[in-house]
């Protein structure tokens, strides 16, 4: 890393931080709306920016481009349909929501069930963040910055040295932030790395398609990639792609609600907001913006396929190896600065909702059921310390997933979006269901998809290929295919799974119907009233995405 690189990165990381502290220095982080809602001040474009970041970081971009890498630009479902999620987001959950004037889904959950469900449901949020999110954002980083400054040569030591070193550098950064800044600092901070994300992120295909260029020009990048890697350029994923087609009508969908309209990491920029008007254009700035995100997450892994082919090894490798040989040196400093502060951002972002869920949800009712406000906030920050350092030990383990880094996130998180977004939506849509039915969705639910994955799976699989063997098929794609075929897709297992789970809590509230009628209590914590064009602004961002399947 050249001294021109160490400027430019230490410079934008100094200068975010600045202005967060800047901006956040007259909020009042010993209470609670200060600490975990920023107050509840924020404006549309701070919440969009905030929202991309907390979803757009390393595991995203470095995960979704190895995917891309490998299957082409099918993977860009992940986040087109985002754009449908989070409009549905905008127009139809937000208003139930804020107008509760919520700090929590959980707490939500509470005035619709009971204490004890919303006490269920903050602790599989919290699981999924110590377990799985956090662990994927510490690796994802870790692995474009060793990839992209070749760090084990750079310090002379072994790689797994050098992820125990980036992993617990990049952890006790985050800590600082999110512990000790509260949620309006992250909001801040994300605004301007959003910014520096998404120049950071279109110079890297520019560069890319010019330098693969006959006549170093995008147009005839463009032309290349179309002309040498047509098999890349199909969004119909076959039965063995990790994406079937048809997976997008099934678990996809759900996979997409669950992260734009049930889960407490997202939405907390949002309840954060100054109006329901403001939250509203937030989320679909957002969505339109994510609508382009593929140019960032997904055209440079195919770039990267066609400059490496098949001397890369490692398909999460390709874009910070296409970073470091793509970006002049001048401008690598400001990517890593860029890069850093995206992961920063998500992890921030869970940790400030990891103590907002422990402090709320938890510390309150089996710890301290008498406590201030300023004693919740403490408690929460002491949480959030404690789950860091769990995820900071798990991150480098990470290594070991068989499928690749994307994968491992949405299949791991398949466990907990199916029955939390049952919950929540039943939660919403009837009243007569009683705690119980969400009770046992919410722990039966998440074993099912277990007992699925984990134990059913592995076994109809292998049972498979012992079959294969015994025929005596050895074809590498008869076999892959004969895998792909033996168990359903977790995407459709979670569209199953779904359903069953709705159906489960419907039966319940037939046989044991709630007696006292849930009626949702309205507060003026803030002006509810709707954005006038939302409806609009949503149908045109859906046409947008129909419209690219149809072209793909």
């Amino acid at each position: 890393m050249g001294t021109l690189s160490i400027i430019s990165f230490l410079g934008f990381t100094l200068l975010v931080a600045g202005v967060a502290w800047y901006a956040t220095r007259k909020t009042n982080e010993k209470s609670a709306d200060g600490f975990y809602l920023g107050g509840r001040s924020l404006g549309a474009l701070t919440i969009a920016g905030s929202l991309l970041l907390t979803n757009l970081s390393a595991e995203q971009i470095v995960g979704l481009n190895g995917q891309a890498f490998t299957e082409g630009i099918l993977v860009m479902a992940w986040e087109t349909l985002a754009a449908i999620a989070m409009v549905i987001t905008a127009i139809w959950f937000l208003p139930k929501y804020m107008k509760k004037g919520i700090t929590t889904i959980p707490e939500f959950i509470q005035g619709r069930f009971d204490e004890n469900t919303k006490a269920i449901l903050s602790v599989l949020f919290l699981i999924a963040f110590g377990i799985v999110l956090l662990p994927t954002i510490l690796y994802a980083g870790s692995k474009a910055f060793i990839t992209m400054f070749q760090l084990p040569e750079v310090l002379g030591i072994s790689e797994t040295a050098c992820y125990w070193i980036c992993v617990w550098s990049i952890g006790l950064i985050g800590i600082v932030y999110a512990i000790y800044g509260g949620l309006k600092a992250v909001a801040v901070s994300d605004l301007m790395n959003a910014i520096g994300l998404l120049i950071g992120g279109l110079l890297i295909p520019y560069f890319g398609l010019t330098m693969i260029s006959d006549d170093g020009t995008i147009s005839g990048g463009l032309t290349k990639l179309w002309s040498e890697n047509q098999d890349k350029f199909d969004v119909t994923g076959g039965p063995t792609s990790s994406i079937p087609v048809g997976t997008i009508f099934t678990g996809m969908m759900i996979a997409q609600m669950y992260y734009w309209g049930t889960n407490q990491s997202i939405l907390q920029r949002v309840f954060g907001a100054k109006s329901l008007k403001e939250g509203q254009k937030g989320v679909l700035l957002a969505a339109f913006v994510k609508f382009l995100i593929p140019v960032i997450v997904v055209l440079p892994g195919i770039i990267a396929y066609n400059m490496f082919g098949a001397e890369l090894n490692d398909a999460d490798a390709s874009y910070p190896e296409l970073v470091r040989r793509v970006l002049p040196a001048s401008l690598l400093g400001f990517f890593a600065a860029v890069l850093f502060g995206a992961i920063l951002s998500s992890f921030n972002s869970l940790l400030n909702s990891s103590a907002t869920l422990f402090g709320f949800d938890l510390y309150k009712k089996f710890f301290k059921k008498g406590a201030s406000e300023l004693q919740t906030v403490k408690a929460g920050k002491r949480f959030g310390l404690g789950l860091a350092v769990i995820s900071m030990t798990i991150a480098p383990f990470i290594r070991n997933a068989p499928d690749g880094l994307f994968a491992y996130i949405q299949e791991s998180l398949g466990s907990l979006s199916v029955p939390i977004l049952a919950v929540v939506l039943i939660g919403i849509l009837t009243k007569k269901v009683p705690a119980v039915g969400a009770k046992i969705v919410l722990i039966g639910g998440v074993l099912m998809y277990l007992i699925s994955q984990f134990i059913i799976s592995p076994r109809m699989v292998e049972s498979a290929m012992e079959k294969a063997k015994v025929s005596g098929i050895t074809n590498a794609a008869e076999l892959a295919l004969i895998k792909a075929e033996a168990y359903p897709h977790f995407l459709h297992i979670m569209g199953i799974l779904f359903v069953v789970n709705v159906i489960i809590m419907l039966i319940v509230g037939l046989i044991k119907p709630k007696t006292d009628i849930y009626v949702p209590k309205v507060t003026d914590v803030i002006d509810t009233t709707p954005w006038k064009y939302a409806w609009i602004v949503g149908g045109l961002i859906t046409l947008l995405v129909l419209s690219t399947y149809l072209i793909f």
